[in-house]
This record gives structure tokens, sequence and C-alpha cells, in this order.
């Protein structure tokens, strides 16, 4: 009888232990598209040139700019990009996606 409970209550993995984790969020979703998520680049342009470099690297996504003391709402959009900005409305935060 010994013999017979040998290998009950083993845990089978269903993942290979070494397989990496993903990097990414396209990575995760299994595709291959590597589009930014982030403009850390536009930081001190003006909101109108970071929609319009956004823009060119990102088909169909939707600008918000965001003015000092306005309040946003936390939902997460893959098509949005939030511009903050200061009086002169220069970016003061990085852009990301969300």
């Amino acid at each position: 009888m010994a013999e017979e409970n040998q290998g009950q209550g083993t845990n089978t993995p269903q993942e290979k232990p070494n397989d990496p984790l993903p990097r990414s969020y396209n990575q995760l979703l299994g595709t291959n598209n590597p589009t930014k998520t982030s403009w850390p680049e536009l930081v001190g342009v003006t909101a109108e040139e970071a929609e319009k470099k956004i823009k060119e690297e990102m088909a169909g996504v939707e600008i918000q700019v965001v003015l000092p003391g306005y309040s946003v709402t936390f939902d997460y959009k893959i098509q949005r990009v939030r511009l903050y900005v200061d009086e002169s409305k220069k970016v003061i935060r990085t852009p990301v996606i969300g």
C-alpha cells in the first residue's frame, strides 16, 4: 500500500520554473508591438508640441491636457495619455499611457 500512495500529494508544476518573467505589458500579452508607454523627453515642451509628438508615435491616441489644480479620474485607458502642464502650458510630468 505504501507504494500505491507514492506520488499522491505532489503537485506537478504547470509552468516551467526557469521561464523568465515578462519584461513588458506587450510581452505579457504575447504581442510583439514595441509601443512606447511613456515620453520623458517631452517634459518641458509645450502641450501642443507634446501632443504632436505622441500622435506621431501612437495612432488613435486620446490626449488630455490637465491644467494645474484640476482633478482626474483613476481609471486606466490604454489609448489615453494625459499631459500635466503648468500655467504656461509646458509639460511638468512625464506623459504616460493610462
